[in-house]
């Protein structure tokens, strides 16, 4: 693990390769699973506070789940996440075709709302374990997004590079600054070994 700022990072953050590929998973992170997407308690809020601007992105399947559900919920770890549509879907998924996307971000980009949509989503595939003096950066390895890993090192383009605006969104600029140290001091290491 890798000590910047708040964070321990581990060594796949920066030595892992990573970038979406939708026309192979088609949004497979956002449909697949067995709960919603991990929301941090202050986003909650900003659901609420959103969610009358994000309702014209979103398919009437999203709207029913959300009026019966609410803007999130509760996991049976007693976590709370975003609502399924019958166990399956995120609530917040629209589907172009086969491919699912975020109503959430579709609203941001169209600067309907000023948010762009959770950070566990938009971290992915970075998962964050918080702890009281620091949070724990781990990648999560899950075979939906192995096209991702694959398009990843052909561009070589290492994980946290990838999830640069989010990261800066989470931990700041002076954190990303400091990874991009980290992630030349790592690539010297491997070239003298």
């Amino acid at each position: 693990m890798i000590s910047i700022g708040t964070t321990l990072a581990s060594d796949d953050v920066f030595s892992q390769a990573f970038v979406c590929d939708l026309s192979k998973c088609q949004g497979a992170c956002c449909v697949a699973g067995d709960a919603g997407a991990p929301l941090r308690d202050d986003e909650l809020a900003v659901l609420d506070r959103i969610g009358p601007a994000v309702a014209p992105y979103l398919r009437p399947e999203g709207l029913a789940a959300l009026a019966e559900q609410g803007n999130y919920v509760r996991d049976t770890d007693g976590e709370w996440v975003t609502p399924l549509v019958g166990g399956k879907e995120c609530a917040y998924v629209v589907f172009e075709g086969e491919t699912a996307y975020c109503g959430i971000e579709r609203a941001y980009r169209d600067g309907a709302v000023d948010w762009p949509k959770p950070l566990s989503c938009h971290l992915y595939p970075i998962r964050v374990t918080s702890y009281r003096a620091y949070d724990a950066l781990n990648v999560d390895r899950w075979s939906v997004c192995e096209p991702a890993c694959s398009l990843g090192q052909a561009l070589k383009v290492p994980v946290f590079r990838f999830l640069k605006d989010p990261l800066i969104r989470a931990y700041g600029s002076a954190w990303y600054e400091e990874a991009e140290l980290v992630h030349a001091a790592l690539e010297q290491e491997r070239g003298r070994a």
